[in-house]
């Protein structure tokens, strides 16, 4: 179920419909795939609020053939539909058999991560790093491609650094290859996340592939979307950490409702114990303190320090979820007074 919709809203480009191959795609606004972040209680929440698609965390290939705990947790999508798992690793054989298995069981959409620019991920020539040997990244494309009998999509960057702007050279041979969307990030690796995403520079790509581009990079705001989509001539947003600590928020960028605040503080509250429920309350009670500090910074920043390490070194679910509900509630309330008085 997802919120209604404000008319004025719909009337966006954002709020249409398109396709990758088959699959159908309600909106244009996509959820980033991030890792420690979009687990499945974060996907199936931006889903019900109005995302037009979500992506799993990166899944390794190599350690989701070799049935790790970890890969198959990210795997899952309870029935999340369409399911986009994103596959990241440096060899083309661990990648076919990664989306083999992806395809089995479920997934509707295989993403190719050529982007991550983190050490650990570059440090073992996955991720962006394989934008500095193109021609080794088009072995891991055709090989995944022709494994699976679904759409294959792929992420990168706009290159390696400023002097290696290669995402259009990929891109094209990218879609020669099979694949059937790409996503770009308007930084190189080395920008990291510093400075601002050069949403112009994701023009060159769209000048050169007639598959469906997603532009991503510094979308908050609605009319960030929209104009991240007039200057990069993209066919859809990509939204990441502009959904930390409200992940309905691809949603609203599509026309959904905002949240009222009241809603907010139930949303956070599901949202912790959905997590608590998916990992165990051990692990899911230390997985959670990012989400609910992200919660806090948003809508409840006059929270005290004390009162703020409470929640976040609190081994207790049931006292973590009081003092994170007495935060928020104080904050709605606060908000709340801000808003009469004015």
């Amino acid at each position: 179920m997802v919120c209604p919709k404000d008319n004025h809203l719909l009337s966006s480009k954002l709020a249409a419909p398109f396709s990758i191959g088959s699959v159908s795609i309600r909106n244009r606004v996509i959820l980033a795939p991030m890792s420690g972040v979009t687990d499945l209680p974060f996907r199936q929440l931006a889903l019900r609020y109005g995302a037009g698609l979500v992506v799993t965390e990166m899944v390794a290939s190599r350690e989701l053939v070799q049935d790790t705990a970890e890969s198959w947790a990210r795997l899952r999508s309870a029935g999340l539909k369409p399911h986009m798992v994103q596959l990241a690793g440096r060899e083309a054989h661990w990648m076919a058999e990664a989306a083999k298995i992806a395809a089995d069981n479920g997934a509707d959409i295989i993403d190719i991560n050529m982007g991550c620019p983190a050490k650990k991920v570059i440090g073992g020539y996955s991720g962006s790093a394989l934008m500095r040997d193109p021609d080794h990244a088009l072995t891991l494309i055709e090989a995944t491609v022709g494994a699976v009998n679904i759409p294959v999509t792929l992420k990168m960057r706009l290159g390696w650094d400023e002097n290696t702007i290669n995402a259009p050279h990929i891109a094209r041979r990218a879609e020669e290859a099979g694949i059937q969307l790409v996503t770009i990030h308007g930084r190189t690796r080395m920008q990291f996340y510093e400075g601002r995403a050069d949403w112009d520079a994701i023009r060159a790509v769209s000048d050169v592939v007639s598959i469906p581009l997603v532009a991503n990079g510094d979308v908050e705001t609605i009319e960030d979307a929209e104009e991240i989509l007039r200057r990069s001539g993209a066919d859809a947003v990509m939204i990441g950490r502009g959904c930390q600590g409200r992940p309905w928020h691809a949603g609203v960028l599509a026309g959904h409702r905002e949240p009222g605040r009241e809603e907010i503080v139930e949303i956070a509250l599901e949202h912790y114990r959905m997590m608590l429920e998916f990992y165990g309350e051990a692990v899911g009670i230390r997985h959670a303190r990012k989400h609910l500090a992200w919660y806090l910074d948003r809508y409840a920043p006059a929270t005290t320090g004390a009162d703020k390490a409470k929640i976040m070194t609190s081994k207790e679910s049931g006292e973590v979820a009081a003092s994170f509900h007495a935060a928020l509630q104080a904050g709605a309330d606060l908000a709340q007074c801000v808003q009469e008085a004015a």
